[in-house]
């Protein structure tokens, strides 16, 4: 479930409950049931309106952040941990996160692996970082590949 619609759910049932409690104190006549259903009616209008005011301030901070890019870099040295990967790739940009790939059996490093970085730190890094000298060994440094997944 999307979390917009649990957060749309959850201030539905608030505000239904608070007219379910609120309504006898106002019009002491009316049946449960009534108070019951304008409840979730009024909480069902309100909701989205609420949301859509206080969450515009939600929205607004996340049109700040960064959009990242997942570079594939091959070539590494297999004495290379993430740490000096991390550092060699700052140069270029904000690094989010490193991967090294390992052999499963043996837990060794494959020599390849990703970076996440931002976009423009990403294509700099390529401008600058693809065939240069890493720990001595030249590095390949390219947009990585959706991954494919087989049926």
């Amino acid at each position: 479930m999307k979390p917009s619609l649990v957060l749309n759910i959850i201030v539905t049932v608030i505000l239904a409950v608070l007219v379910f409690v609120l309504t006898p104190l106002i019009a002491a006549e009316a049946p449960n049931h009534l108070t019951a259903v304008a409840g979730v009616v009024l909480g069902g209008l309100l909701a989205p309106v609420l949301l859509s005011l206080f969450g515009s301030t939600q929205s607004s901070t996340n049109s700040s952040t960064q959009e990242f890019s997942t570079l594939y870099v091959g070539n590494l040295p297999y004495r290379a941990n993430e740490q000096a990967v991390q550092e060699h790739f700052e140069q270029q940009g904000t690094v989010n996160s490193v991967r090294l790939m390992k052999d499963r059996r043996t837990g060794k490093r494959k020599g390849y692996g990703f970076v996440e970085m931002d976009t423009k730190g990403a294509n700099k890094a390529i401008k600058n970082l693809n065939d240069s000298s890493f720990q001595e060994r030249t590095l390949k440094v390219r947009l990585a590949k959706d991954k494919v997944t087989e049926d």
